[in-house]
């Protein structure tokens, strides 16, 4: 099928083999500039799209499908879609994709170093050494091992699986909580438990869960107090799962001795916020997925998404209406 009249616009700057692809195939309004499109340009582009490639950096909502009266397809390069009102473009019969799969082992091993960052801190004697610390001779510590641990995975999708795998490496026990039991447990050597089982057996929680009504604030004071006294927290899921101020008082009274996180609330941080005060925290800036193969990978998935919803065929990788 011809698509060379179809016109997609891009919300943001796309991967540039992406773009190549895409702007092949059809009349593409790129903004490859980068920063923030004009409101006027973007409005005015909006009103002509039949597609949308959506790089994550807009809400889309009733307010924005109103000014896009021929969107045919939405697609994010992205898995999370918390940005999106699926209800609302299945109501106008517009499907979205998105990008599970392509980014598992990139947020595994992501994952993987927080886990074995909150126990070795391995970041924090960085900055030991780097403080002269280590040439005065002065003592760090003691870390803690991950052999014979428990990590608790809340959420054991394709990525729960995967750092199941990595942390087993490490001789790590692995019981996890979802709204169903896997029927492969026996082949992953991983336990379904209840999730107060898990937070009360766990050395590590790690969470891997979307965010979504349920799963907002998971992570409380009230789930907290369930946990191990000296329990380590890896949030590499939405940073709103977690309630920020009761895991700041936490990691203040020791109940939580470590917490790694690639994704916060508020997001991105501010240099002065709170959490970052403590000593016994890591964050890195939500980039699980920030590698060059990866990031690639799930653009080139964005534009076949984009392709296949132009030609009324079914999306490679669709968001389903819950």
């Amino acid at each position: 099928m011809d698509l060379k009249n179809c016109v997609v616009m891009a919300s943001g700057k796309m991967r540039q083999c992406a773009y190549d692809k895409l702007n092949n195939e059809v009349h593409l309004l790129g903004w490859q500039q980068g920063g923030r499109m004009p409101k006027e340009q973007f409005d005015a582009w909006l009103a002509e799209a039949e597609a949308l490639f959506s790089t994550g950096n807009i809400r889309i909502d009733e307010k924005l499908l109103a000014k896009a009266p021929k969107l045919k397809v939405i697609a994010q390069a992205s898995v999370g879609y918390d940005n999106i009102d699926i209800a609302a473009c299945a109501a106008r019969g517009i499907p979205v994709g998105n990008t599970p799969g392509v980014l598992v082992d990139a947020v595994a091993d992501l994952a993987y170093g927080l886990i074995i960052d909150s126990a070795r801190q391995i970041v924090k004697a960085h900055a030991h050494v780097k403080s002269g610390a280590w040439g005065e001779r002065k003592p760090f510590g003691l870390t803690t091992d991950l052999a014979g641990k428990t990590l608790g995975i809340i959420g054991m999708g394709d990525i729960g699986s995967a750092i199941a795998k990595r942390a087993q490496a490490s001789s790590m026990q692995v019981v996890y909580h979802n709204r169903h039991q896997r029927s492969d447990d026996a082949k992953l050597g991983v336990k379904y438990v209840s999730q107060d089982e898990l937070l009360a057996s766990a050395d590590f929680v790690l969470l891997a869960v979307t965010l979504n009504p349920s799963t907002k604030h998971l992570i409380n004071a009230e789930t907290i107090a369930k946990m191990k006294q000296g329990v380590r927290i890896i949030n590499i899921s939405r940073g709103a799962v977690v309630d920020t101020e009761a895991l700041c008082d936490a990691l203040e009274s020791g109940k939580v001795a470590y917490a790694a996180m690639d994704v916060t609330d508020p997001e991105p941080l501010p240099g002065e916020h709170r959490l970052l005060s403590l000593p016994n925290v890591t964050v890195t800036p939500h980039m699980a997925s920030a590698t060059t193969e990866t990031r690639d990978a799930m653009a080139l998935l964005t534009v076949d998404n984009i392709l296949a919803g132009l030609a009324d065929e079914p999306l490679p990788a669709e968001v389903k209406v819950k």
